[in-house]
């Protein structure tokens, strides 16, 4: 990185600023200049010979859905009880474009063993080559399934919640409102991690953060337009934005968590100021220092490890409350 640094340097923890410039080696191009192939090579997640959480019973698992049999991973905690356990559907980040099972496994596994709750992780179609609906249609065919398979995981069918980062918090939250949309049974809670809500690019933030690490507001407006895809024309709709959404009345319980130097943060923080504003409990959480993507780089930041525990502890507070 220059050493003519950027205006939010200084709003940087050491943590991030390290990661920051690794990403700058390891990054010498845009996203956008990169595509979708050379990125995701570059990107691509290899796990450790020995992860850094371990679990006994982690499955590798094909979810079916409208699109065919699609790959997940099952976590379990250890010393399974007696009774079902609750689940959380984990939809990994990467702009609809990139992210794999691989790139999530570390802070599926951490998330599972601080809450007790078992961990589904689906590996959705990506864009460009699979446009919007197709990764909000398989989260939605692969929480069915979850349901549907419920009893046969040792999972509480009353106790399952839906979240994820970045793209993948858009599908949890847009999952959410298509099941309100349709009358079917919510999942029990949404964590929505810096989830990307808007695509408007008119907060602050996007011209504040517009160079970040790692997620830039042209890279951001790069990855809509390929989840869009080419053929799309007219206004976008609420299950592709959330944000545009008339109402988020009837939603469930979300957790929001958002990093400082991000330019998703102000679309963020007013999607939760929206759900509470519309009768929906909401804790919101900004983390200081950090930029987007730091809640999956486990052992990276700091700020990663409270912000994991901060889910597991919302997940538990969740099932207690049941």
């Amino acid at each position: 990185m220059n050493e003519a640094h950027p205006p939010y340097w200084d709003q940087l923890d050491a943590d991030a600023q390290f990661a920051a410039r690794a990403i700058a080696q390891v990054l010498d191009k845009p996203v956008r200049e990169l595509g979708p192939d050379v990125a995701r090579k570059l990107l691509a997640t290899t796990p450790p010979p020995q992860p850094l959480t371990h679990l006994d019973r982690v499955e590798q698992l094909t979810v079916p859905t409208r699109s065919g049999e699609l790959r997940a991973r099952l976590y379990q905690p250890d010393s399974p009880p007696a009774d079902p356990r609750p689940a959380l559907l984990y939809l990994h980040g990467g702009g609809f474009v990139l992210g794999t099972l691989d790139g999530v496994d570390e802070v599926c596994r951490a998330i599972t063993a601080r809450s007790k709750w078992a961990v589904l992780s689906l590996e959705y179609r990506l864009a460009p080559e699979n446009p919007y609906p197709a990764a909000l249609d398989d989260s939605f065919d692969a929480f069915t399934w979850l349901c549907r398979s419920a009893p046969d995981l040792g999972i509480d069918l009353d106790m399952i919640a839906v979240g994820g980062d970045s793209a993948g918090g858009n599908l949890a939250a847009a999952l959410c409102l298509r099941h309100r949309d349709a009358g079917l049974p919510q999942p029990v809670s949404q964590v929505l991690v810096y989830p990307a809500v808007d695509d408007t690019f008119a907060a602050p933030s996007w011209t504040d953060f517009a160079d970040a690490p790692l997620l830039t507001s042209t890279d951001a407006r790069w990855f809509w337009e390929q989840y869009l895809g080419p053929d799309h024309s007219g206004p976008v709709d609420h299950l592709a934005a959330p944000m545009h959404a008339a109402s988020l009345r009837g939603l469930p319980p979300a957790l929001v968590l958002t990093a400082e130097v991000d330019p998703l943060r102000d679309d963020a923080e007013a999607y939760a100021a929206r759900l509470e504003q519309d009768g929906v409990e909401v804790t919101l959480t900004r983390y200081s220092g950090v930029f987007h993507g730091f809640f999956t780089e486990v052992g990276t930041f700091a700020k990663t490890n409270k912000a994991i525990t901060q889910v597991a502890r919302h997940l538990r507070t969740v099932a207690d409350g049941a």
